[in-house]
């Protein structure tokens, strides 16, 4: 995901994307084709799977009719980051989205060095991380990876135990106030290095994984058995990062209910 600033605490001042390529360019293309190594929860197929890509403000005003054209069927768009940053182009992009017929979400970029899960879960949704089960919106996102700030600490100096309690803090927060659980963002290397392999959440939180080209490629956070989302690639014919559903366009739509 898209780290659009830097706190005022971090001297350095750069514009730093954390994302390893999920796949190496020539899987990704087998993968398309339908021809995709068989990881774990992946269909034999994903040529026929819903596409979609995940935004920020990196991307700016975007042509949704364009995305829609390329193929679009959904998107999450970043909303919000810690306590303090707003993605300043989430209207055009979540409202902008919609009104091209593309199912949209909201995701949250965590800094849980920064605030409580409960605390940031509150922002987030007073800044655009809602649900209606109007078949158009997709449960707000948790994007929870390395911190961007601090490669030092890649989790943002929090225990197992401690990062796990935030992300349930996060969590409960989310589903008293719109009535889901979020989607998770993570990467295996990531969730089995910051959480111990935590399996806490995986009976009722979907998985967005990012699927890296290394030697964990194939295997998914512990209690997870498949994917909903995954995020493939940094680039490609959609604006921001390229993604897939894993089930059909009509399960998309049941899912976004909340079915």
């Amino acid at each position: 995901m898209a780290c659009d600033r830097i706190p005022s605490r971090r001297r350095h001042r750069h514009r730093h994307r954390v994302r390893a390529r999920v796949l190496a360019a020539s899987v990704v293309a087998l993968a398309l084709a339908g021809t995709a190594p068989a990881f774990a929860g992946t269909p034999a197929s994903v040529a026929s799977l819903p596409k979609g890509h995940d935004v920020s403000s990196h991307q700016k005003n975007v042509d949704w009719s364009s995305a829609k054209a390329k193929g679009a069927r959904f998107v999450y768009i970043k909303a919000t980051e810690s306590t303090n940053y707003q993605n300043p182009y989430f209207s055009q992009q979540y409202n902008g989205s919609r009104k091209a017929g593309i199912m949209r979400g909201a995701y949250h970029f965590a800094l849980p060095d920064q605030s409580s899960g409960a605390q940031q879960a509150a922002y987030f949704v007073s800044h655009g991380g809602t649900w209606t089960a109007d078949g158009w919106t997709l449960p707000p996102a948790l994007d929870v990876e390395y911190d961007p700030y601090d490669k030092k600490h890649k989790c943002y100096g929090l225990s197992t135990s401690k990062m796990v309690g935030w992300i349930r803090s996060f969590s409960d927060e989310l589903q008293r106030e719109t009535g889901r659980r979020p989607v998770i963002y993570t990467t295996t290397h990531w969730w089995n290095l910051c959480t111990g392999g935590s399996s806490a959440f995986a009976a009722d939180h979907a998985l967005w994984i990012a699927r890296h080209g290394s030697a964990d490629a194939g295997s998914l956070p512990a209690g997870w058995s498949s994917w909903t989302f995954w995020q493939y690639d940094n680039s490609g014919s959609l604006p921001g990062d390229q993604n897939l559903f894993n089930g059909s366009a009509s399960r998309l739509k049941s899912f976004a209910k909340g079915y």
